[in-house]
């Protein structure tokens, strides 16, 4: 090859390799092009939606009651003014904010003006303390220490700040209505007017009945169960009690029944304080509005009889207004599977889905002054 072939080929080779720097970048020039394009383009979405009446701010705060720190989110809607607010207490089983059973609280709520604060129970989630060495009255001062800080929140009106609640929390949202003197209103879900024994009772009835045992094994549970609350309201001895609880311990279904192979004397036991815990005694301190709802076909919780009761006193607890919501089960679902229902690992899933829940409360906090449209 000649040095004239040489000085040709690199000739050539320049300009491919020239070519192919300019080839890419054209390409990325070009890519860089359409995607800036796209970034442009609106959403098809977009292109047809509507601004939103009222929309809501969240806004994580920390409180304390004592020496336990709590922490919980804030929903307050985006309005002029202060804003009236529901502290939720929680059910038993589902202790902290993220829980399904609350969304329809944070979705339905702020749209009529009203603030949502959900926290995490104490020893759960964000929250310090322990669960195993608290009450209910000590749960129940939990939420007024809330009701406390919001007070002091420049966004929420002090005068109108209540307490929501299902099952346990309903329980626990009229205790710290009755023991909050600044408490403007209090509803419970789901509360039973009889005391925790008589209530679990009923449940491990209705679980074994679900669960295809037949009423001779329910009455065996249920005597067991019996037992074991006779002996720690200091009404049976413990051998008593033991030999009774020991004829169902190897039983098929005594994982059902919520009890142990033994328990703790009086004065140790959470559970001997709890069944002491007589839910008209609280009602006779709730001088709030209140809105007990029940659902019809609740086999948790004895729903005739908490409304009879209720209906029964209805002139004694005039501020008191009771509803039986036909077809819906102790979380205000209505085609939920009765296992479904009793079902633990599906307690995190449970909401409520009944309309003529949804449309009670609302029609109640807009009668009380507390919910308006905007």
């Amino acid at each position: 090859m000649t040095q004239a072939d040489i000085s040709t080929a690199k000739t050539r080779a320049r300009t491919v390799i020239l070519s192919g720097i300019a080839l890419v970048l054209a390409a990325a020039f070009t890519s860089a092009i359409e995607a800036q394009a796209q970034e442009k383009l609106p959403s098809p979405a977009a292109l047809w939606s509507a601004p939103v009446t009222t929309s809501a701010s969240a806004s994580e705060l920390q409180f304390n009651n004592g020496r336990t720190a709590l922490s919980g989110t804030l929903y307050a809607p985006q309005l002029p003014g202060k804003a009236p607010a529901v502290i939720v207490l929680h059910a038993a089983s589902v202790p902290t904010r993220d829980q399904a059973l609350y969304r329809h609280l944070i979705q339905a709520l702020p749209p009529l003006g009203i603030a949502v604060f959900v926290y995490d129970r104490r020893g759960s989630g964000k929250s310090g303390g322990t669960l195993a060495d608290s009450d209910y009255e000590a749960l129940a001062d939990d939420a007024i220490a809330a009701q406390r800080m919001l007070g002091r929140d420049a966004r929420i009106d002090p005068r109108r700040i209540g307490f929501w609640g299902l099952s346990q929390g309903g329980w626990l949202s009229l205790l710290a209505a009755a023991r909050c003197p600044e408490a403007a209103f209090a509803i419970a879900i789901s509360a039973p007017m009889t005391t925790p024994d008589v209530q679990m009772n009923f449940a491990v009835a209705n679980i074994l009945r679900i669960k295809g045992y037949p009423e001779a094994d329910v009455e065996m549970a249920v005597a067991a169960r019996t037992a074991v609350d006779e002996f720690e309201r200091g009404q049976l001895d413990r051998a008593a009690a033991q030999t009774r609880l020991d004829a169902v311990i190897d039983k098929p279904w005594f994982a059902l029944t919520y009890l142990d192979k033994t328990f703790a004397d009086p004065g140790k036991s959470h559970w001997a304080k709890e069944i002491r815990h007589d839910p008209l005694k609280t009602l006779d301190s709730v001088h709030a509005p209140a809105l007990v709802i029940y659902g019809a076909q609740d086999p948790w919780v004895p729903a005739k009889l908490s409304a009879d009761i209720l209906r029964k006193n209805a002139a004694q607890y005039p501020n008191i207004d009771t509803a039986v919501i036909a077809g819906a089960d102790h979380d205000m679902m209505l085609s939920a599977p009765l296992e479904f229902q009793i079902d633990p690992k599906a307690f995190s899933a449970q909401a409520p889905d009944a309309p003529e829940y949804f449309s009670l409360m609302a029609a109640w906090f807009t009668a009380k002054g507390f919910a308006h449209l905007h």
